[in-house]
């Protein structure tokens, strides 16, 4: 009976974790739609993406993981672009400049959009660095992760390639 009790609290606890790791209930969801400024200086909105997978990431300069994940994520960016995929980054710092230097030392392509007002953040219950968001071709919310640790960017490769392939 001990030993039930201890797999059934285990399996409690990685259930916990696993919903932990979805922000606000969004998967499943229409992604809330939205326009910012770009590091090139255009306005882009995320609704010109439909038809294509589209990767959301919220950083921040001050950000650990953020620095560590963002060569991988542009990695996966420039592998799958040509087959309908695209990552957008969105940066939450007050001062653009510091998210434009960042981009240029790590030689980011992926474009890069400037939400100082923390108004999209907020359309997206982002409430942790960095927060990573997947959208399906129809615009859904499929996946939300939060923060970043070493081995995420093969759960995002098989995620991205899974949504490619409907």
């Amino acid at each position: 009976m001990m030993k039930i009790r201890k797999i059934l609290t285990g399996l409690a606890l990685a259930a916990f974790a696993a919903s932990s790791l979805a922000a606000s209930g969004l998967t499943g969801r229409p992604a809330p739609d939205f326009a910012l400024k770009s590091s090139t200086g255009e306005n882009l909105r995320l609704s010109e993406y439909r038809g294509d997978v589209v990767m959301i990431n919220f950083w921040a300069t001050w950000c650990g993981p953020c620095r560590q994940e963002m060569p991988l994520l542009d990695e996966l960016y420039t592998r799958y672009e040509r087959v309908g995929f695209n990552l957008l980054g969105v940066n939450i710092d007050d001062d653009s400049s510091r998210a434009m230097n960042m981009i240029h030392e790590l030689g980011v392509n992926f474009p890069v959009l400037f939400d100082s007002r923390k108004e999209v953040s907020k359309l997206y219950d982002v409430d942790a660095m960095p927060v990573t968001v997947l959208v399906d071709r129809e615009g859904n919310v499929r996946f939300v992760h939060q923060g970043y640790k070493p081995g995420y960017e093969e759960k995002y490769l098989d995620q991205v390639r899974s949504l490619l392939r409907e």
